[in-house]
């Protein structure tokens, strides 16, 4: 057997952050709800009885006003096993943001669907209505939302969309969890949606997700095909797996945390919509410089990730050695332009070349594509912008004057 070639692994939550250096605020240690040790204890000292993953469920499917939460270890599973109870066919395909992360993809990729990326609005993390309409096409089932840096999509357009071309509709509210779009929460906008709670995210426990929906029926196969593993009870023969199924059930002790996490969610992310106003309206002052911009219609910018573009005329300087410059001071700064999914999922842009399954023909219609160039608004604009995940509940008044100094005198010092 030959050795393993050595990879330089992508590291996760707290392992990613700890060891960060900067003057502004890390998430880690992160601040925990008052009562996690009661209710991790309560896990313990029942013996493992005590249903804290049904407690968790009924108490965020209440915040968020809904008839069911269905609890996961991720938001990469939950939008697995979504993906797993939509019954979509092999070669269907699903609409899907091209600025998001793996996770949000993954289940699409397993499920044997043909992921489609629109490109993204002009000036923005986001796809839109316009962008997502020339996609459509006979083999289109659903639109799948991602809210990123938790700046919720202008979802009215798009649900008006997907209902003149009969989709679902169901977002990625991982890093929007309680933001508000013109009054109404991120996640309830749709057919259903998925939730993380891993240690990195706003509401961070050690790990955990969820998916929300007010579909009996949808709900019910979520929990048959991603809690039970597709086993029905058959008497006098036992479990008979009528369905290929997963064991995506939240552990005990993480719904424990992350209901303790829930507790303290809403004034966590109220902290985050102020800092955040506040260090867009800082960085706006700044030539050369261009804040994310937040939309009108955002009542509640539940924030994860703060970023900016830069103008590439204004100054000496590359985009990456702009951001270089100024992780002495903010942890965690650099470009995103991974987030691209087109360009980044390279064994996609394979198994399409070579129509491998399921891109041969059937399952699929036609040919596909992937590559920075099939988003080229998407790719020009992440090529200029710096975004920093550090941005937390932590932050005051004084940090964002803080940063806005920090990267005011990188840009004053690069500026031609």
């Amino acid at each position: 057997m030959t050795s393993a070639k050595k990879l330089d692994r992508a590291a996760y939550g707290a392992a990613a952050y700890t060891s960060l250096k900067g003057s502004l605020p890390n998430p880690f240690p992160r601040i925990m709800g008052p009562n996690a040790a009661r209710y991790v204890q309560e896990v313990v000292e029942s013996g493992l009885i005590v249903d804290m993953m049904g407690r968790f469920e009924k108490a965020f499917a209440q915040a968020m006003g809904v008839k069911h939460c269905i609890a996961t270890p991720g938001c990469t599973p939950a939008l697995h096993v979504l993906a797993a109870a939509l019954g979509f066919d092999p070669g269907d395909e699903v609409i899907v943001s091209p600025v998001t992360d793996y996770g949000t993809i993954m289940g699409l990729v397993k499920e044997h669907l043909i992921p489609v990326f629109p490109d993204t609005a002009p000036n923005t993390v986001n796809f839109s209505a316009e962008t997502i309409a020339p996609c459509i096409t006979n083999r289109t089932r659903a639109i799948l939302v991602v809210h990123k840096t938790g700046i919720i999509c202008d979802m009215d357009p798009i649900n008006e969309l997907a209902a003149k071309h009969s989709l679902i509709v169901y977002e990625d509210a991982c890093q929007s969890v309680f933001g508000r779009y013109k009054g109404r929460l991120a996640g309830t906008m749709s057919h259903a949606a998925g939730f993380s709670f891993d240690s990195e995210k706003t509401m961070g426990s050690d790990v955990g997700g969820c998916l929300i929906t007010n579909d009996d029926e949808l709900a019910e196969r979520i929990r048959f095909i991603g809690q039970s593993r597709g086993a029905a009870a058959e008497p006098g023969f036992g479990r008979k797996h009528i369905a290929a199924g997963y064991a995506y059930r939240m552990p005990a002790c993480t719904a424990a945390i992350c209901l303790a996490q829930l507790e303290i969610a809403p004034e966590n992310v109220a902290q985050r919509d102020q800092m955040i106003r506040l260090l867009t309206n800082l960085l706006a002052e700044i030539p050369g410089i261009t804040p994310l911009p937040i939309p009108d219609y955002l009542d509640v910018y539940s924030c994860w990730m703060a970023g900016f573009s830069i103008d590439p005329h204004a100054f000496t300087c590359t985009t990456d050695q702009f951001a270089e410059q100024c992780a002495a001071d903010i942890p965690a700064i650099g470009t995103g332009r991974y987030y691209l999914m087109p360009a980044a999922l390279t064994f996609l842009q394979k198994a399409a070349a070579e129509k491998t399954y399921p891109y041969s023909m059937p399952p699929a219609s036609r040919r596909y594509h992937y590559g920075p160039d099939t988003c080229p608004t998407a790719a020009k604009f992440l090529d200029t912008f710096i975004r920093w995940a550090t941005f937390c509940e932590k932050y005051t008044p004084d940090h964002c004057q803080l940063a806005a100094d920090i990267i005011r005198h990188v840009a004053d010092k690069n500026r031609r």
